[in-house]
């Protein structure tokens, strides 16, 4: 399973990024997250369903001086080749 998520709040320059791809190496799963010009964050999760969904869940909170207002989730193909999870350059 693979999700495309844009994250809307207070998700830049509150450690987001780095907090998710701890979180996501936890849980095994690979993707990648940025940064947006327009001040939101943008990820790709994929991994088991289950893990996806506890992945998400997490990205709800987020890291202690983020505050998430919306998460909006889209399914995708899988169409990289994806090792890991790495943060990606503000796009």
């Amino acid at each position: 399973m693979a999700v495309l998520v844009r994250i809307e709040g207070r998700v830049q320059g509150v450690w987001y990024r780095a907090w998710t791809v701890e979180q996501a190496r936890k849980r095994g799963l690979t993707g990648w997250v940025r940064n947006r010009a327009d001040g939101t964050v943008e990820a790709v999760f994929c991994g088991a369903p289950s893990v996806v969904q506890s992945m998400l869940s997490a990205a709800q909170q987020g890291p202690e001086n983020a505050r998430v207002e919306r998460i909006h989730e889209q399914a995708v193909p899988i169409v990289e080749d994806l090792s890991g999870f790495e943060k990606r350059s503000t796009l």
